[in-house]
């Protein structure tokens, strides 16, 4: 009976996902009418809350041009901690925003990049030494190819004890979602180009982000019903990273990125325009909602009204007292999980001083009170107290909104995927170029 059970709603799965299916290439088909475009990306923010698609048309000066925006409420069963729970519903989601977006942009899109989140996504900076053999060899492309091969394996490594900790001794498959160059340095002097150099000790500073196989996979499922040609998946603070360091005028960035989501709060570290390290943990909009759902007994739709209210300085003053408690019982806990998130950036001889958020959970104004003005920093190695701010779509380099939609800190983290997107495209294409492009594709995944 079990078996028959299990069967019926594995065909009843396989149902839906194929109406999603055929209902995306239908509804798409008739609604665009100036064709693909192969200069066009889309990038999808499959968020807790809300998916949205943005499409960009690629200049040849390399920047983007958003032309199309799409945007569609989730299920509050579609989506777990950041991963995907119920991949058919969120296949007619996305569907539908990316309908809106082909609308308004006027041409159908097939290349896309993808975020992916939750607290199983592992991003973090590893340093490793190399002792060279022949200290008074030039260092070539090949070898640096060897050496960056050797990091990526042991970050994995690293990664999958982590993940095999967390979950109770259980193995999880992996895979890299992100690499980035921190930082070279030979003998102790830092370069930007190795190659030509010579010398006995190579230290490489390399970012690496990992996910579990099984949110990979529901990801590339969608796109797949989607009918779209997935690019990459990128981890959705290393992209909100890439957003805001852009190209070369950024390099000397310091900051600490916070995306704060509806099921998570993602937190980026940059040092000198390199990314240090992600974090993510489970508390994100939903947990405020939650909270204001359970302290006063009512449902999860009036919660998510109460919440809006007292964000917008809206709610009756009698239920002011009841719901501010139940949010700032959740904002308590939240600060406790961005104390210890900076606090395992123990290589950093200083944090940051300047804090950026985004997302759709930076909205709540008591999230940036109680960081402005709560002591939560004091165990940390500030130098001073942190100033906070939202980013804002213009921040964004090289990225420009002509249709006036992404006007908030809650596009930031679409748009760091377009900017990953055309990372992608711009190291696949190019054969030659410069030494530091030659090993970024090394690093493209």
């Amino acid at each position: 009976m079990l078996d028959k059970l299990k069967s019926a709603g594995l065909q009843t799965a396989s149902r839906a996902l194929a109406i999603s299916k055929a209902k995306a290439k239908d509804l798409r088909s008739k609604a665009i009418k100036g064709g693909s475009q192969d200069n066009h990306l889309v990038a999808l923010d499959i968020g807790t809350e809300f998916v949205k698609a943005l499409i960009g048309k690629i200049n040849p000066d390399g920047s983007i041009d958003i032309i199309g925006v799409g945007r569609r409420h989730q299920a509050l069963s579609d989506m777990q901690a950041g991963a995907i729970a119920d991949i058919a519903s969120v296949v007619e989601n996305c569907d539908e925003a990316l309908t809106e977006a082909e609308n308004e942009a006027g041409v159908s899109v097939r290349q896309a990049i993808i975020g992916i989140a939750g607290e199983l996504v592992k991003g973090t900076t590893m340093t490793i030494r190399v002792a060279r053999k022949a200290a008074d060899k030039a260092i070539d492309i090949d070898e640096m190819e060897q050496i960056i091969r050797l990091v990526q394996q042991r970050a994995e490594t690293k990664a999958k004890q982590q993940l095999a900790w967390e979950m109770g001794g259980k193995e999880v498959a992996i895979r890299l979602v992100n690499s980035a160059l921190v930082s070279i340095e030979i003998d102790g002097y830092p370069v930007t180009n190795p190659i030509g150099f010579q010398g006995k000790d190579v230290v490489i500073q390399l970012y690496t982000a990992f996910a579990p196989m099984i949110h990979i996979g529901a990801l590339e499922k969608t796109a797949q019903e989607l009918d779209l040609d997935l690019l990459a998946v990128a981890a959705e603070p290393f992209a909100v990273a890439r957003a805001v360091i852009g190209d070369k005028q950024n390099q000397n960035l310091n900051a600490i990125l916070m995306d704060v989501g509806g099921g998570t709060t993602d937190i980026a570290v940059i040092d000198d325009g390199g990314v240090q390290g992600t974090k993510m943990f489970g508390i994100g909009g939903r947990a405020y909602t939650h909270a204001v759902e359970r302290d006063l007994g009512v449902s999860f739709d009036q919660a998510e009204t109460l919440k809006l209210a007292y964000g917008a300085n809206k709610l009756p003053p009698q239920k002011m007292p009841a719901v501010e408690a139940a949010l700032s019982k959740t904002a308590e806990v939240w600060i406790n999980g961005i104390e210890l998130a900076l606090a395992e950036f123990p290589k950093l001889d200083h944090l940051p001083n300047r804090m950026f958020l985004c997302g759709g959970g930076a909205s709540l104004d008591m999230l940036m009170d109680r960081l402005e003005g709560d002591n939560w920093f004091n165990d940390l190695p500030f130098t001073r107290r942190p100033s906070v701010h939202l980013i804002r779509p213009e921040q964004v380099v090289g990225i420009k909104d002509i249709t006036g939609k992404v006007n908030d800190h809650t596009f930031i983290t679409a748009m760091g995927l377009l900017r990953v997107g055309l990372d992608t495209l711009q190291f696949s294409s190019s054969e030659g170029g410069s030494i530091r492009e030659k090993l970024d594709r090394m690093l493209s995944v």
